[in-house]
This record gives C-alpha cells, structure tokens and sequence, in this order.
C-alpha cells in the first residue's frame, strides 16, 4: 500500500482582490505542484508556501526594500529559513510576492491569459524557493523551468473535474 503524499499547507492572501488571482482557480493547482516538488527536500513531511498578489506600487517598495531596486518586477521570491527547527514538523519553502498588473500586461503581451500567467509566475517564484537560482547556475534553472512548464503549466486544475 503507498503512503499518500502530506498535503502543502498554502496561504494566498489577495487583500487587492484581484480577480485573476482568485484562490480557487490557483490553490489546487499549484498545492498538487508543491506536494509533487516539495518531497526531493524532506521526504514524508508535508510542505508550506505563502503567497501575496500585490499591485505594482507594493511590489515596487519591496523591491525596493530587499533588492534595492526602485522599479516594479513580476515576482519575488524568498526562501524559507533552513534549519530553524532541528526536526520542523513541516518545510516552510517561502513567501512569493506576484504582481497581478504586472501579470496582466506579461499575458498580453505574450497573447496568453492571465492565469496562465500567474502560474508562469508561481512556478519561477517557487522554483527559486527550491533553491535555484538563474543569476548565477549557467542554465541549470532555465533548463528545470521549461521542463515543469512542459509538465505543469497547461495541466488543468484539479478543481476543475471536481463535481462532475
């Protein structure tokens, strides 16, 4: 008998309520990836991730304040803390902060919606949280984005056979 995977506790907050990134169409989505990703860093123990959709003027103070960039970007991502308990009962693996406009004129420009993406997003931001880094890995994170993409990105959400 195989042991099913521990569920990923994940926190959308969208105090803006931005439509595009209502929780119900994301959550199932992107907890299937978590829960399917998370194992490879603890085995058996179930995996967090945070995530804020914020307006161009919050993502621009952040940026700010962590970066030092006194511009707007689509995403951030920041690692949770390794080692903060000696045995933590689950992986915190980030916060990931996504601007929603910034996400709109992306999906424009690329002639995609919007959902698509967010989950562009969600799945850059949470590949950092893994611990890549595209700054400095010569290609290896561009290599495992456009594989997950590949795998991940047109899967529709597990809520959307629900009821049927």
């Amino acid at each position: 008998m195989r042991r099913a995977r521990p569920e990923p506790e994940i926190a959308l907050q969208n105090p803006n309520r931005y439509p595009e990134a209502a929780a119900c169409g994301l959550r199932p989505w992107l907890a299937e990836l978590v829960a399917a990703l998370a194992p490879a860093l603890v085995p058996g123990q179930p995996a967090s991730l945070g995530v804020r959709f914020a307006s161009d003027r919050e993502m621009r103070r952040v940026n700010h304040t962590f970066r030092g960039k006194d511009r707007t970007t689509d995403v951030l991502s920041f690692p949770g803390v390794e080692g903060a308990e000696p045995e933590p009962a689950a992986r915190h693996l980030g916060d990931l902060l996504i601007s929603v406009p910034a996400a709109r004129r992306q999906a424009a420009a690329a002639g995609h919606g919007v959902e698509r993406e967010l989950r562009l997003l969600l799945l850059h931001g949470l590949v950092h949280c893994l611990g890549h880094d595209h700054e400095t890995d010569d290609g290896r994170m561009e290599r495992l984005e456009r594989r997950l993409r590949r795998a991940w990105l047109d899967r529709p959400s597990p809520a959307a056979g629900a009821g049927r």
